[in-house]
């Protein structure tokens, strides 16, 4: 599929952009990082299009979707995509923010969710500790202050080897691709800017109660703070369990994406 491809959710805040292919198979809703956009599933999407409808959307504020300019949840935005597709229920598949949306999706609209694949994330509050992470995300704020986009670029693009390897450890492509969609976001925004999103409260203490399957896929060499998050998730839902795709950091289906897909859809073939 190519850009000319996308369609459009009108909302009562701009539209939001999203592909989908179509067909009778049960539905996947594949969920971006930040900064990212529906691109980072290239790999995915015909992969997993052999057997389900797959539906990737630009989350409100990155790639095609409008700017927010009144108080939105990103789990909101789901379950009203999945409304105007006439979609009853999908596996939700996220990776970092998109995880933390697929999370609250399942603990805001419950029915709609069949299952999830989680990768890189907990839930939608982050507990974040490592030094090393730490210390990007403060790097990655001074920088956003700022506005200025080549330090924040910087910060940004050091979770793609994560803090074991370094740039010249990752394939180049990976890092164009990265580099491409998040300049493309930043763009859409101004130092500054407010952070209209509406928090999901209390996520931690509520995820007992998804009843679905969850699958954490962990890249291996991810920092700490998200495979321990990822992984407390899988520990704490009543079906959960995990997988790791060695060689890989925070992006295992761009680094690894026939590992990645192989994790997937044995998972899905046992729903």
């Amino acid at each position: 599929m190519t850009d000319s491809d996308l369609r459009f959710l009108p909302s009562a805040d701009g539209d939001l952009a999203y592909r989908d292919t179509g067909g009778t198979g049960p539905a996947l809703v594949l969920l971006h990082g930040g900064f990212l956009d529906h691109r980072m599933w290239d790999a995915q999407v015909p992969a997993l299009a052999a057997s389900h409808r797959v539906v990737a959307p630009d989350a409100r504020g990155h790639g095609a979707s409008a700017n927010a300019t009144r108080p939105y949840r990103p789990a909101d935005d789901v379950a009203a995509l999945l409304d105007h597709l006439g979609i009853d229920s999908a596996v939700l598949i996220g990776l970092s923010m998109g995880a933390a949306t697929a999370v609250d999706t399942a603990l805001e609209h419950s029915g709609l969710v069949r299952a999830l694949v989680v990768s890189g994330a907990g839930t939608s509050e982050p507990d974040f500790r490592d030094p090393w992470t730490t210390s990007v995300l403060a790097d990655w704020g001074k920088a956003l202050a700022a506005g200025d986009v080549d330090a924040w670029l910087e910060a940004f693009l050091r979770f793609v080897p994560g803090p074991h390897r370094t740039a010249d450890d990752v394939d180049a492509g990976i890092l164009d691709r990265q580099r491409a969609m998040a300049l493309g976001t930043i763009g859409k925004h101004t130092a500054g800017e407010p952070d209209l999103r509406v928090p999901v409260t209390g996520t931690w203490e509520r995820i007992g109660g998804i009843g679905v399957p969850v699958l954490a896929v962990h890249g291996e060499l991810d920092s700490e703070d998200h495979l321990r998050m990822a992984g407390r998730l899988a520990r704490t839902v009543a079906d959960g369990r995990s997988a790791t795709v060695q060689g890989t950091a925070h992006y295992p289906n761009m680094e690894r994406p026939g590992e990645y897909n192989d994790i997937v859809t044995g998972f899905l073939a046992a729903l």
